[in-house]
């Protein structure tokens, strides 16, 4: 269900490709020339967080400006001018994200900082910590709020890292609003959101979350930073600000009972590092049998006097009926490991799938799996290209943490076809960036033919955030 009064008419699937269609009219020609040329000046300057704003909204003003005043958009509707203003705004910002984004060496300071917070109290925290009520309490459907935040950094423009953090708000939201009435309680206003906010972003941990949140600040129009999307992301503001304060008080607990906790996050943390080093070790340089003994017996030392965590004690006695109680000994680590290809984890799971009863119910999670062609409409497009990057995205990562060259899926020969006409695409692409850059004055005779050769290729990221906005 699309969320219009958060994203207005930018949930409109056409906005990206209409703004391109109409820079690609002739009479475009002078808005082209100047979006470049702005693009190319901008990039000489050093970076400065306060001045770039100002610059991009200032420009991104004038530019929406001038299009309600253009031919090409005589006569258009509200809507049509807002996704002008929407397309303009992910080319602008596509294309200055390297300079923009966590420039500073600050902000990339406060991102490592609140990351490793984050990962320390994520090992302990509960619910209860931040007084939120036992009937709103469902952390596997949390699952659903994580996972959305945990996307912000698959975009590039300030809209759709912020359609992220809106999903993830509505999802809360929602689950909190069916809680209050399952339990005929009065509707969750703010007291009841914030934390479970808080412990949601804790969890999910998403990376570079300063440097995201001061992006979509100080880059996403003002204008359309208003009503339920300003009301969430000042929400996600003030839960950030909780985070890199966060202390004994303000978990309710005892200052003994915190800090021990976090020592124990630290250790536990610092011993799944520990391991992790000493087995890429192992892979690259012989280790002597005696060295190997220390070295885990060091370990074991170390982590039998550490004081255990709750998730910890959990895992370890999950590993331990997975592994039969067995413990793995010094032979074992000695023994060389050989890593399966996707292909065996492929027959492994299809293996174990084939001896399920109820296989049939698992695939019925997947809602598109027994339906045809025809039996798609455009908002089920629109979510299927959605989950396809998504599995795109985790195939590729597993592909290379398997040590697989050059993950592609396979293609027909239609397919195969296409792909060589992008690539050609591509070479045209860079040629036209690699000419950009050379550019010694923002007054080059740039057109809307080169402007739309360069989207050819930017239409390969992902698109608006909101393709499946959802709540």
């Amino acid at each position: 269900m699309e969320n219009t009064d958060a994203f207005g008419s930018s949930t409109a699937p056409l906005t990206w490709h209409d703004f391109l269609e109409r820079m690609r009219q002739p009479s475009a020609a002078d808005f082209v020339k100047a979006i470049k040329s702005f693009i190319v000046s901008f990039s000489n300057n050093p970076p400065s967080p306060e001045k770039d704003s100002a610059a991009v909204q200032d420009f991104l003003n004038n530019m929406e400006a001038a299009f309600r005043a253009h031919p090409l958009w005589a006569g258009c509707s509200e809507e049509e001018l807002e996704s002008a203003g929407e397309g303009l705004e992910k080319y602008v910002m596509t294309k200055l994200f390297t300079r923009v984004f966590a420039s500073v060496p600050d902000d990339v300071k406060v991102d490592d900082q609140l990351h490793e917070k984050m990962a320390l109290v994520q090992q302990f925290i509960r619910p209860e910590n931040l007084d939120v009520k036992p009937n709103f309490q469902n952390e596997t459907s949390w699952l659903l709020a994580q996972k959305e935040l945990q996307k912000i950094n698959m975009y590039k423009a300030p809209r759709e890292k912020l359609v992220c953090i809106l999903q993830c708000c509505k999802v809360i939201s929602n689950l909190l609003i069916n809680a209050s009435i399952a339990s005929k309680e009065n509707p969750p206003g703010a007291d009841e959101f914030l934390p479970v906010l808080i412990y949601v972003t804790i969890k999910a941990n998403p990376p570079q979350l300063h440097s995201n949140l001061l992006y979509i600040q100080r880059y996403r129009r003002q204008s359309r930073l208003v009503a339920e999307t300003a009301y969430f992301f000042t929400n996600m503001l003030s839960a950030e600000a909780f985070i890199m304060n966060i202390d004994a008080n303000a978990l309710s607990m005892d200052e003994t009972e915190f800090e021990s906790n976090m020592q124990s996050a630290r250790a536990l943390l610092s011993g799944l590092s520990e391991d992790s080093d000493m087995f890429n070790h192992c892979d690259k340089t012989p280790v002597s049998r005696t060295e190997s003994s220390e070295h885990v017996q060091q370990s074991l030392n170390t982590k039998k006097h550490q004081e255990p965590l709750v998730q910890s004690q959990h895992l370890l006695g999950s590993s331990e009926k997975k592994l039969g109680n067995k413990v793995p000994s010094i032979s074992d680590l000695e023994q060389p490991y050989e890593v399966p290809s996707t292909s065996d984890l492929e027959n492994k799971g299809a293996s174990i799938l084939m001896k399920e009863d109820q296989v049939s119910q698992i695939f019925q999670k997947f809602p598109y799996v027994f339906s045809q062609a025809g039996d798609l409409t455009v908002s089920d497009v629109e979510e299927l290209l959605d989950h396809y990057k998504q599995v795109v995205f985790k195939y590729v990562c597993l592909s290379t943490g398997l040590g697989l060259p050059n993950p592609s899926p396979p293609f027909s020969s239609l397919h195969r076809s296409e792909l060589s006409k992008n690539e050609s695409g591509d070479s045209e692409t860079d040629l036209n960036e690699e000419t950009d850059k050379n550019a010694n004055t923002a007054g080059e005779e740039l057109n809307a033919v080169s402007l739309l050769e360069v989207e050819i290729s930017e239409s390969k990221m992902p698109p608006d955030g909101s393709s499946s906005v959802s709540g």
